[in-house]
This record gives structure tokens, C-alpha cells and sequence, in this order.
């Protein structure tokens, strides 16, 4: 295979020459990247492109994620890499993928566009139109709008020729820029517009047959006139065939489908198209002929089954057209008020996925479909549940004939609102990802491990449709690379995995189709691994307009970190409704002193903790502090942490955090006493785990000025009782929340558990009556030592003093 046909360019000695020509201190962070320059590059030639971002003197390939890119020289630079690429002939026109790999890291994944027209630079001054720029047909001009900025073009056509203009500008994913393009003949009256055209999104596109030879010149700007430092595009000008839609949008895997362009100035145009055997979210369909192919290619669905094409009239249910499952139904609303319905049969119980596409297929049609029995009976409808597109699981309730309705939500119509209905049987599937952790950006979105060290990640597990544990698959890691995990749970979507890379592990790496399946093979359900970048967002609350999702995981094995992470193996478990302390430990090269910030990423159910802690610096360990909530899951959990020091992130190992119930359950009674005076808190215990030793229990809660005394007990301790001793001053009320804090030793490792939880009620002593005459005051006697009491003594509930105080008022 050559390597313009694998998935990422290889260098061979590359790293070993830039090892030795760009030496790289340890502490280098991880790279960063910008954009690419130019946006992008014409098919079957060489170009020069340098990847603008930060942090990349030390880098060592560049990873596409499409074939067709081969890399001739690549030379680094602190803020930027100077590429050479080969771009093959039959590289696939359009939007592509490439990120940076480093020594040290990997950098976010960028895009560009591929074209099939030579580049042009725009050249100012051709703002005004009296000063457009003169350029020759069929060329790709690079240009730059700044606010307020118009850039004018002149070209040369004959009567008859076609002159077509598509745009890529909010594409190219650098900042909110809406173009606006126009074709206008030499009395500058506008022969064509384009903005916001559905096919391209927010850029445009807009085509015209000369009327007759002359001039024509093409108006480049921002919709609104705006634009800065950032408004990139990319302009094509030329001859091309440029539809809007193609029908059908979709075709059977692996067969030819004969398909229809639409909305060429010239007219339609038939054409027959290979369908390839997979599925894939990149493939379109480009008009092609003599004159040229459009740079945007249509969408195009693969299916594993035919097409149905509707035959009008088919606007009522007596119309409609027949179709046979699981045949996909195409058709176009063809004017406004038009309806399409199709007639099918179906079986009882049998269930399917409904999905209609319009503008997941770039259409400008805004479906709303309808499902109903043969006699007309509604059964089902949607609208806008996949965006504006409409999407249904329908049970079919009998056997018989359903029609299938389909028009425009605002009753549009025209020769490009091209749909296309998939019926498909309830299928199970997964996806694998990994959560932000920072919004709109991609950190740590890809796996870097350190020689001799560890990266972790949380993994999120998508399942629809089925349930149960999830494994993964270790195909595809880099040489030396191994990775610690326990099968995502049923009742979990995300867990916590480590990589750890071999002392000797070589430095490099690559994008790995990584994949997870049901634990039981024979059910055959397998995903892969998706991602998705934000490029261009609105104001808050506004729409994300530019994207890129992949479907690979980018992986490479680093130089060698400063420091490197270790848990100490806890020996005593985490109790319900407790606490612990897990210990972080860091080894520390020579020489580097820096703060360590340390995460706990994976956090059981029922257990959370600090957002992070941090080693200080020069220091070498840190305590991260847990609590289990009272309904935490009781289980041995695999658990890590990971931690940034210099801008490296590295990972401990994976260790065990046993989540156990309490050892001893506390019942405590509710207590009431006077200002001034003393009282007990009564618990009974329920002890559930032996332990050796002596346990300890406070009181906590308690409020001001009253106190008690910590106690102790043992494995066959029943009950206890705190003495409170409540001062004359103490806050009259009801005190809630008084809680029962234990502490025991487990392999002479504390387990901290609370229990117990309890109120006390303080009130004011009760007035001495008017008639009683004032006690002499005696002088008080020693207080003798109390005598050690076989058993603790219960005491009196508030009601039971109560009756005591009763009982002997009457018996004076």
C-alpha cells in the first residue's frame, strides 16, 4: 500500500532526524493547533502547508484521517510546521482532517478542503468594482474579507458558457462569517446571488449561462457586510456543472445507481454513480463533465436496500404511490402544497426505525411525515425530532397497508426538495467517546502516553437498543501499549481506562479505530469510537454552525514525563455514608519542583470528592479526600487518578476503592433538657462487621456551649451514651442534624463512617411558682467519684419527664 493511501503519513527516520536536529526538553507541553494554511490545496499536486498553532518544535508527523496525502518533508518550528504534501489524483474533493504529532503530544485536530482548480491569491485593491481583480476561468482564489470589505473579480465568457461560483468560507471553521456571493454582468445588474444556499449551509453558491460574450464579474463579501482578521475563503470560479440536489439522494451498498442532478442553470443532468459498500458519513456524489466537477459534492445515502421513486399524482392515499419494504422511499415536494404519499405493507409486531432525510441530505426541504392506516387512521407523525428532519419508531398494529405522507412544514415546495424515507428493523449498536472536559474545545480528546508511564480517560459507552456489559478492544494500540479496564457495567455509561506504555515503548503513535462490543460475542454488537469539534459557535445560546465530527482515536506514546503517579493501595475499604483519605504519590525526576494538580476523573455511584487537590511543590504526596453517599454502589471499583505538572498530564495505575456498608449502624434517641442542665443521648447498636480493637465515636453537631466526651467501644458494645453537658447560655431550640461520627482500624488503616443522626431539645427552665419562699443557699459538697455502672442507663424521654414532674407534683 503507498502511502498516500494510508490513514496517516509515516516518515521513516523522520523522528530520529527531528530528534537530533529540534532537541526537546522533557517538560515540553503538549502542542497546539490553530488552522491551516493555506485552507486549502488542489488534487494531483504538491503544496506547501504549514500548521500555525503553538508548542510544536518538537514535531514528528502529521495524521490525516482520510487516504490520498502522502508527506515529503516536514519542517518545525516553535509556532508553526512547514508540510510538503503530495495530494494523489483521485483524492477525495472536499473537507479533510489532519492533526499534529509531537514528542510529546498530539495537537487538535484541524480542517482544510481539497479542490480539483488550481489557487489563485486574491490581490488587493479589488474593493470597488471599476477594480476588479482579472482572473481566468476555473480557478480556486484565495482570499481574505476584512470588515466591511468587498473583493471584486473579473472573468471572460462566451455566450452560452456556464459560469459557476461556490464559495467555502464559514467551512472553513475559523471564525462566524456568512458569505455572500453574486454574478453581474458588465452594467453590474445581478445575473445570480447566493447566501445561505441549503446545499452548502451558511456559504453559498450560485450558477448562470451567459447571455452573451463580454465580462462578468463575480462579488465577494460578508452578508452583512462584516468580517475581520479571520474571514478566510476559498472561491471557486469556473465552468463546472453545480447542482443543488441529486435524486435519488441514496443507493443500495456496492451497486451503480443511475441519479439525477437538479438545478444546474443548464438543465438536469443523469449520471450513474458506484455506490461503495460501507456506509460513510463523507461519501457524495460530484457532478461531472467535459467542463469541469463541483467542488461540493451532494450527500448521498447508503443503504443495504433499493429505491422506491414516487410517480405523481400521489398527493391523496388513493394516489399513492406502492412501494415494498424495506425499499427506501424517494421523492421531491415538487411545488408548494404538494404532499407525496407511498403505500406499504406490514406484518403485525413488526417494528421499525423511520427516518426521513431532507436537510441531512442538504435539501431545503423541512419534512413532516405522517404515518396512517389504509383507511386513513393517524397512527404516527414528527417533525424536527433530527433537527428540522423528522425521525419515528413505528409498530405496525395489524397486518395490512400504511400510507407514508410526507410534505413541507411551511408548505414549500420546488425542483430541489429532494427526501428520502429509510424503513430499517430495530437494530442494536453502541458508540464509544470521551466526555469534555472543557467545553467547545478538544482537551484531552486524544490518548498521549508517556514512556514508562500512564494516560487515563474516562470512556463513555452509547447503547441503544440493547443492554449489558461493554469490552473493549485492544486492537491497534501503538507497540508496548497496554491498557487497564473492567467492562463497562450495564448499569453504567462511563468508566475510567489507562494506558501505560513500556520504559521502551517507541515514541509515535497514529489514529486507531478503536472499538467496544457486548461482552457476549455472539450477539454481535461492535462500535467504534466517535469524536466531535466545535469550530464556529454563535453567541450564547445561539447555534453551532461549523463542526467536524471523526470516527478514529488519535494514540501515540510520548518522551518521558517529569514525574510519574502512584495510589497507594488502600487496605481499608470506604463505607457508606463515610470517608477516606486515598493517597497520592509522586515520583519526581531531577530537577523538576513544580505543583502537581491532581484529578480523581472515574467517580463510583454515590462517591464524590474535592473538584482536585494539589502536590505542592516540591512535595511528594497529597491526600485526596472521598465521601460515599448512604446509597453509594457496593462494589470493589477501579479507580485512578491523573494529574498535570508543566502542562503534561499522567496518570497512576489503576487501583481498587472498596465500597463497603457500615461496620455498625448507630440509633440514636432524641434528647430534651433545660438550660443549665445535663443530659444523655441514648444509641443502641447494631454491629454488622466484626473489627478487632477498640472503635472510636463522637458526637458532632452538638450546639454552641454544649459538650460531650469522644467514647470507645468494641465488636460487642450494644448501646452507648454521650453525656451532654448544656451551659445556662446555650441557644434555646430545636438542634437537628446531630450525627455520630465512628473511626476504626482495618489493617491498621482508619475507616470513618457516620451514623446515627439525632436532634436535642433545649428549652428554658420553667419560672419557680410566686408562693415559693427562696432556698437557703448551702455550701456544696465535694463531688464523690461516680462508681463505674454495670450497664449504661437509658434516660427519661421529654415525655417521660414530664409524667415523673407530674407524678410527684401530685404526690406532695
Amino acid at each position: 500500500m503507498s502511502r498516500s493511501t494510508r490513514a496517516f503519513a509515516i516518515l521513516p527516520m523522520l523522528p530520529m532526524l527531528i530528534a537530533l536536529a529540534f532537541p526537546v526538553a522533557a517538560e515540553s507541553a503538549s502542542p497546539a493547533l490553530t488552522r491551516i494554511d493555506p485552507r486549502g490545496c488542489q488534487r494531483g499536486a504538491e503544496h506547501d502547508l504549514v500548521f500555525v498553532g503553538a508548542r510544536l518544535e518538537d514535531a514528528q508527523e502529521i495524521l490525516f484521517y482520510s487516504p490520498g496525502f502522502e508527506v515529503l518533508s516536514l519542517e518545525p518550528a516553535a509556532a508553526s510546521v512547514k508540510v510538503k504534501v503530495k495530494v494523489a489524483p483521485d483524492c477525495r474533493l472536499g473537507e479533510h482532517v489532519a492533526q499534529v504529532r509531537t514528542a510529546t503530544g498530539i495537537s487538535e485536530y484541524r480542517t482544510f478542503f481539497v479542490g480539483a482548480l488550481p489557487a489563485v491569491d486574491e490581490k488587493e485593491p479589488n474593493t470597488e468594482f471599476e477594480a476588479a481583480q482579472p482572473i481566468s476561468a476555473n480557478v480556486t482564489v484565495q482570499g481574505l474579507i476584512g470588515a466591511e470589505d468587498v473583493d471584486y473579480f473579473v472573468i471572460d465568457a462566451k455566450k452560452g458558457e456556464r459560469i459557476s461560483v461556490e464559495v467555502e468560507g464559514m467551512r472553513l471553521g475559523t471564525t462566524l462569517f456568512d458569505p455572500y456571493i453574486a454574478i453581474l454582468d458588465a452594467k453590474r445588474f445581478a445575473l445570480a446571488v447566493g447566501d445561505d444556499t441549503p446545499l452548502v449551509r451558511q456559504d453559498a453558491v450560485c450558477s448562470v449561462v451567459a447571455p452573451e460574450d463580454g465580462k462578468y464579474y463575480v462579488e465577494m463579501r460578508d452578508s452583512a457586510y462584516g468580517g475581520n482578521g479571520a474571514s478566510f475563503y476559498r472561491l471557486h470560479i469556473g465552468n463546472f456543472p453545480r447542482p443543488l440536489a441529486v435524486y435519488p439522494a441514496g443507493g443500495k451498498a456496492s451497486e451503480p445507481t443511475e441519479v439525477t442532478f437538479i438545478g444546474d442553470p443548464t438543465g438536469e443532468h443523469k449520471q450513474t454513480i458506484q455506490v461503495p459498500a460501507e456506509a460513510d458519513d463523507d461519501f457524495a456524489v460530484h457532478a461531472e463533465n467535459p467542463q469541469g466537477v463541483s467542488p461540493t459534492g451532494n450527500p448521498f445515502r447508503v443503504f443495504p436496500h433499493g429505491n422506491v421513486l414516487e410517480v405523481e399524482p400521489n398527493n391523496g392515499f388513493g394516489d399513492a404511490t406502492p412501494a415494498e419494504l424495506p425499499l427506501a422511499f424517494n421523492g421531491v415536494i415538487q411545488a408548494d402544497g404538494d404532499v407525496d404519499c407511498f403505500k406499504f405493507a406490514a406484518k403485525k409486531g413488526q417494528v421499525f426505525e423511520v427516518e426521513c432525510y431532507g436537510r441531512r441530505i442538504r435539501s431545503p426541504l423541512d419534512p413532516v411525515l405522517n404515518l396512517y392506516t389504509a383507511d386513513g387512521r393517524s397512527i404516527a407523525g414528527n417533525d424536527d425530532s433530527r433537527g428540522p428532519d423528522s425521525y419515528l419508531r413505528f409498530t405496525a398494529p395489524a397486518d395490512g397497508e400504511y400510507i407514508a405522507r410526507v410534505t413541507d412544514h411551511l408548505s414549500r415546495g420546488g425542483p430541489e426538495f429532494v427526501y428520502r424515507i429509510e424503513f430499517t428493523a430495530v437494530q442494536p449498536s453502541l458508540t464509544l467517546s470521551i466526555p469534555r472536559v472543557s467545553r467547545y474545545e478538544q482537551t484531552r480528546q486524544q490518548i498521549v502516553i508517556p514512556r514508562g508511564n500512564r494516560f487515563g480517560t474516562l470512556l463513555t459507552v452509547s447503547r441503544a437498543n440493547f443492554g449489558g456489559d461493554v469490552t473493549l478492544d485492544p486492537a491497534g494500540l501503538p507497540p508496548g501499549v497496554t491498557m487497564h479496564y473492567e467492562p463497562i457495567p450495564g448499569n453504567l455509561s462511563t468508566i475510567g481506562v489507562v494506558f501505560e506504555a513500556a520504559a521502551d515503548a517507541p515514541v509515535g503513535g497514529g489514529l486507531i479505530n478503536f472499538q467496544g462490543e457486548h461482552v457476549n460475542g455472539d450477539l454481535k454488537v461492535r462500535g467504534g469510537f466517535t469524536n466531535r469539534a466545535d469550530f464556529v459557535i454563535g453567541q450564547p445560546g445561539q447555534s453551532l454552525y461549523v463542526w467536524k465530527d471523526v470516527a478514529k482515536l488519535p494514540i501515540a506514546v510520548t518522551e518521558e514525563a517529569p514525574f510519574k503517579l502512584s495510589i497507594v493501595q488502600p487496605k481499608a475499604p470506604l463505607v457508606r455514608s463515610g470517608s477516606l483519605n486515598l493517597k497520592v504519590v509522586a515520583e519526581r525526576k531531577e530537577g523538576f519542583t513544580a505543583p502537581i494538580t491532581i484529578e480523581f476523573p472515574f467517580r463510583p455511584p454515590g462517591v464524590s470528592g474535592a473538584s482536585r487537590v494539589t502536590i505542592p511543590e516540591g512535595k511528594t504526596e497529597v491526600d485526596y479526600p472521598l465521601n460515599a453517599a448512604g446509597n453509594a454502589e457496593v462494589k470493589e471499583w477501579p479507580v485512578y487518578v491523573t494529574g498535570v505538572g508543566a502542562n503534561i498530564w499522567a496518570s497512576s495505575q489503576m487501583a481498587k476503592l472498596k465500597v463497603v456498608e457500615p461496620y455498625v449502624q448507630f440509633a440514636a434517641q432524641r434528647a430534651s433538657t433545660e438550660q443549665g442542665k445535663p443530659t444523655q443521648i441514648y444509641c443502641k447498636l447494631n454491629q454488622l462487621t466484626p473489627f478487632e480493637g477498640e472503635a472510636k465515636v463522637v458526637l458532632l453537631g452538638l450546639p454552641p456551649k454544649t459538650t460531650t466526651t469522644e467514647l470507645t467501644f468494641t465488636k460487642e458494645t450494644t448501646e452507648l451514651s454521650f453525656p451532654i453537658t448544656v451551659d445556662p447560655a446555650s441557644p434555646v431550640g430545636k438542634h437537628k442534624n446531630l450525627i455520630c461520627r465512628v473511626t476504626l482500624l482495618e489493617q491498621g488503616e482508619p475507616v470513618v463512617g457516620t451514623a446515627g443522626v439525632t436532634e436535642l431539645q433545649i428549652d428554658q427552665p420553667l419560672p419557680p411558682p410566686k408562693d415559693t419562699p427562696p432556698q437557703p443557699k448551702v455550701a456544696a459538697a465535694p463531688t464523690p467519684k461516680p462508681e463505674p455502672k454495670p450497664a449504661t442507663e437509658k434516660p427519661l424521654s421529654r415525655l417521660e419527664k414530664l409524667r415523673q414532674a407530674a407524678r410527684e407534683a401530685g404526690g406532695e
